[in-house]
């Protein structure tokens, strides 16, 4: 994203959201990668859920990331 990110009206509101609930995170670090969540079932399962952030600050919803972790079938040894 590099500096077109900083124009995006998407990350700003993340911004302000995130500092109106009391988030400073750090300045630290070079601040141009996106994250992610990845949910991955054992064996042959496979990825259960992939979450890639568009845009910084873009959140992966915590019921999704639950309802993946619940189909996890544990491996047999």
């Amino acid at each position: 994203m590099m500096l077109s990110g900083f124009f995006r009206i998407g990350v700003w509101q993340n911004f302000f959201r995130a500092w109106k609930s009391g988030y400073s995170g750090n300045l630290e670090g070079e601040g141009f990668t996106l994250g992610g969540v990845y949910v991955i079932g054992a064996g042959r399962q496979g990825v259960l859920l992939e979450h890639r952030e568009k845009e910084f600050g873009d959140k992966v919803s915590l019921p999704s990331v639950l309802e993946a972790a619940e189909k996890i079938k544990p491996q047999a040894s």
